[in-house]
């Protein structure tokens, strides 16, 4: 229940008013330690640049911490009037490397009645030289600015509401679903709930695996093995090969780890050995040792996402900065001296930091925290084997499926891609299910997600709690999920 306090009356009986605290525009007066509040200002109900739509009027604070030399990391701060508040808390993730404020994220979280807060991962730009001889802003990036923003926003929240947020959830996707993993592990006290979609955070076997898939499509002067116009041909033999897998054929890859498919008709020998090479993954070429997840079968072209804009068409491996600016600290660093053994270990040494895969998360489950996981199982950007393996192993480090599904579930998606699009459903909540958790004790057995086409809702199907996988009832529309049930797939 809300603080409270009794407001004078003109008539007999008192009544209650929700508690005030420090007016808006008056913010910028607080002192809190290594931060500096830049501006405090009510912003109008309507539109907000960055944001698609109109917004409630709210309180807008910018701010930035700098809480180590050479440590500026910038976050802003949305709340709405007292009245309109949920009484909850919701920091927002990133995306990619980009250092910016995720304006459409801060909108959502606004317009569902939550204060929120947002931050710029300690850098402005999506320039990976940020981190060059600057190794206090690759830990703002890794994790520090996440917990920062979270601990100083809260604080801001309780000085203008009045109070501190009953809960408070952190919800991020791709970049933003590191950035969740990593505060469940790191800092199990920042929230009740987490929501952590396509987490990119095996980030340093990531970077090995951008660089394997990129050399396996191109030659050595850099052209491409693989012409652009046959992605979208391999997705369509590869489902056409995977539909009926799963019993049903509603043109979706159920699993793409259980797939076979011929290639032979429609690429030569050398293309598909580029492409199977790509979907099994970097491995030692010393020891046969799995560096990472190849991205799966049936994400080489899924409509606005594909193989294109990570592995084909860029002159050079995606996130090879990484090596030269935070690793190597050389520029002309080149991607064709690449050691997968020497240069792994190496990696693991000195930037451990920036990965997140810790699988013991017995603080988080201790203090009564929630962890909703999703992917996609057509994602082009984060392999979704990997996210898959991690919740597999925080199984069996916390003890057995039935242990982790108390406090973890993982939700997968057939057809679905990098934080939604593709053929399969791919837009869905996941805040409201996990408040209910968080709230209720009610664990989410479900998510139902729809699907459109040019902006007609075309079909709709539950997500499933890993490893339980949507089976048709029987009768029905396929495309209706009131006709399906969740079961463990008897070919797993």
């Amino acid at each position: 229940m809300r603080n409270v306090r009794l407001c004078a009356a003109v008539i007999a009986l008192p009544i209650l008013c929700l508690a005030e605290g420090t007016a808006c525009d008056k913010l910028t007066a607080m002192t809190i330690p290594n931060v500096t509040i830049r501006s405090s200002s009510l912003q109008p109900p309507g539109a907000f640049p960055g944001v698609t739509g109109s917004l409630p009027a709210f309180c807008r604070v910018e701010a930035v911490a700098r809480p180590v030399p050479d440590s500026e990391i910038e976050f802003e701060v949305w709340m709405p009037p007292a009245s309109a508040w949920n009484g909850k808390f919701e920091g927002v993730g990133n995306g990619g490397y980009s250092g910016a404020i995720s304006y459409p994220a801060l909108a959502r979280a606004l317009r569902g009645g939550f204060a929120a807060a947002s931050h710029n991962t300690g850098h402005n730009g999506t320039d990976l030289r940020f981190g060059q001889g600057h190794p206090e802003k690759v830990v703002d990036y890794a994790y520090r600015s996440v917990h920062v923003m979270t601990e100083n926003a809260k604080l801001i929240v309780r000085t203008h509401l009045g109070r501190f947020a009953d809960k408070s959830y952190f919800v991020g996707c791709s970049a933003g679903g590191h950035q969740a993993i990593s505060e469940a592990q790191r800092y199990p006290e920042d929230y009740d709930g987490i929501v952590a979609g396509a987490p990119a955070n095996n980030r340093i076997r990531q970077t090995f695996g951008f660089a394997w898939s990129w050399l396996a499509l191109h030659k050595e002067d850099g052209s491409p093995v693989l012409p652009e116009a046959k992605l979208s041909l391999i997705t369509k033999a590869v489902v056409t090969a995977c539909d009926a897998s799963d019993g049903l054929k509603d043109g979706l890859a159920e699993d793409p780890r259980r797939c076979k498919v011929d290639l032979s008709k429609i690429l030569t020998p050398g293309e598909e050995a580029a492409v199977r090479k790509v979907w099994a993954g970097p491995r030692s070429p010393r020891t046969e040792e799995r560096i990472f997840a190849g991205f799966p079968m049936g994400s080489e072209d899924i409509g606005g996402q594909s193989w294109r804009q990570y592995l084909l068409n860029p002159p050079e491996p995606m996130r090879v900065e990484v090596f030269r600016y935070f690793l190597f600290h050389d520029p002309n660093w080149s991607y064709r001296t690449l050691d997968w053994d020497r240069d792994l270990a190496y990696a693991n040494e000195k930037l451990g930091f920036l990965a997140a895969v810790d699988t013991d998360l017995s603080r988080f489950r201790k203090r009564g925290g929630k962890l909703l996981m999703y992917a996609g199982w057509a994602d082009p950007v984060v392999a979704p084997q990997d996210t898959v393996a991690y919740y597999e192993n925080v199984t069996k480090t916390m003890g057995g499926a039935t242990a982790v599904r108390d406090f973890s579930r993982l939700f997968m998606a057939p057809g679905m891609g990098h934080c939604g699009g593709g053929s399969g459903p791919n837009q869905f909540d996941s805040v409201g299910p996990l408040d209910a958790w968080v709230t209720r004790g009610t664990a989410p057995d479900q998510l139902i997600a729809s699907h459109e086409t040019s902006g007609k809702l075309d079909r709709t199907r539950p997500l499933c709690p890993y490893p339980q996988v949507a089976r048709y009832k029987g009768s029905g529309s396929i495309d209706d999920a009131g006709n399906f049930s969740c079961a463990v797939s008897k070919t797993q």
